[in-house]
């Protein structure tokens, strides 16, 4: 069989294009995820922690608000429409968000879990992919490939790998699972300032730093302070295809640069729990005094390393005053974030994929990284922090099958902002529209 289009890896913007191209009922659509069942982040599926977007920002509304795969349908069916419209709260919690998006995989018979894709290659006119299943291998024929595998957890190379490899440091990705690993110490550290790092620090002051005499939690960034996440409405309105249309068409190292400024778009923690964390400290001071938690922010990690008691040896510098200063510790959880690993597979079509001078895929407007071949979530550089974010999930997706498709199956808003981005007079008015 030959498919018009490929998904590899069933994250929540592979599902989103699998559910969206039940829309477009002439196109053959297969989605391959090497898992064996869906996973949304399991290690930090922590008791109370919800989304950072509402919950329109599923896989389907914001393109087709009547999809059977909507947030609202999973709610019916589940019998809990009614107490989450009483809760009168736009943010799911993290864990039924996850439970939807699991729901959504297993309605959707387009998508195979526990089908590995190791090959790729190109051959008149067709992709052909080489997939490991529970059944053998076989070959899959597809016109295009949406590669949507993600982003991985990040380590910086200051981590001496002997300390992760006995278990001291460990990536937020794994926080629930490893979590007990920290009974044992007496000093722990959380390395980072985003949202996971905070959501850990607000974890251990509820209870581990209290739970045995004489411990101590240190919290470090190497940002100049712990930002919020900026949501205001006109910066929301930054996430839109006005913006998109902006950034792309800037050059390469303005896009860099505003990509590294804005960072607190998307990577800062929510205002309140912040607020939370304050209190969690001032309630602290009160009960039993100061000095057993410590927050340190400009502070960068020049190496971690194993000490000669055995624990861990943090060497860290002063982004302010140049100053070093060494942190002991026992254990060090690395909130460090994720950075996107191109796969293995792709070496087979290397001719094919566009690339800028700097190696990273030339990602043109529509989401394309040469003939046939389409990407989510791995243009931060070229489209900026939309690409990373749920509630842009659909519109891309509604351009990327209007692409294969070659018509519109889902209208792309062109312009939805008040404000103006760029020097050149808008073309689109804001659009309306007549039922």
């Amino acid at each position: 069989m030959m498919y018009d289009a490929v998904g590899i890896g069933a994250g929540p913007f592979n599902l989103g294009f699998a559910a969206l191209a039940d829309g477009a009922p002439e196109l053959s659509v297969a989605v391959f995820e090497a898992a064996e069942d869906f996973a949304w982040h399991p290690g930090m599926m922590l008791p109370g922690t919800h989304l950072q977007v509402p919950f329109m920002a599923d896989l389907v509304t914001l393109a087709d608000p009547t999809s059977e795969y909507s947030f609202l349908n999973y709610l019916k069916l589940s019998g809990r429409l009614y107490p989450f419209y009483i809760r009168e709260n736009f943010y799911a919690l993290r864990r039924e968000y996850s439970d939807y998006l699991r729901w959504a995989a297993h309605r959707l018979d387009s998508v195979h879990f526990s089908h590995t894709v190791t090959g790729l290659e190109y051959d008149d006119g067709r992709y052909l992919l080489t997939v490991q299943s529970p059944d053998g291998v076989r070959q899959v024929e597809t016109r295009q490939v949406v590669l949507g595998t993600g982003t991985q957890p990040w380590v910086p190379d200051a981590v001496e790998p002997a300390v992760q490899a006995a278990g001291q440091a460990f990536h937020s990705s794994d926080y629930t699972r490893r979590r007990a690993d920290l009974d044992g110490a007496r000093r722990a550290v959380v390395v980072g300032s985003g949202q996971s790092a905070a959501e850990i620090v607000a974890d251990l002051l509820a209870g581990w730093v209290d739970e045995a005499p004489g411990r101590e939690l240190t919290w470090m960034t190497r940002s100049p302070r712990f930002f919020p996440l900026e949501y205001t409405k006109l910066t929301l309105e930054m996430t839109s295809p006005d913006y998109i249309d902006h950034f792309h068409g800037l050059p390469a190292d303005t896009r860099d640069r505003l990509g590294a400024e804005q960072r607190g778009l998307y990577k800062g923690i929510n205002a309140d729990l912040i607020n939370q964390i304050h209190e969690q400290l001032y309630q602290r001071h009160v009960e039993r005094g100061p000095g057993t938690v410590r927050l340190k922010t400009a502070t960068a990690l020049e190496s971690l390393t194993q000490a000669p008691d055995g624990g861990l040896r943090l060497t860290v510098t002063d982004a302010d005053d140049g100053g070093t200063q060494h942190i002991a510790a026992d254990a060090a959880v690395l909130a460090t974030g994720y950075r996107y690993r191109e796969p293995a597979f792709l070496a087979g079509i290397a001719d094919r994929i566009h690339r800028g001078p700097d190696g990273r895929f030339a990602v043109d407007r529509e989401y394309g990284i040469g003939e046939g071949l389409l990407v989510q979530n791995a243009e931060l550089h070229t489209h900026g922090f939309t690409a990373p974010d749920l509630g842009m999930g659909a519109y891309r997706n509604s351009v990327i099958l209007n692409r294969i498709a070659g018509r519109e199956v889902y209208p792309v808003e062109r312009r939805i902002a008040y404000q103006e981005f760029g020097s050149a007079l808008p073309t689109h008015r804001l659009q309306e529209s007549t039922p």
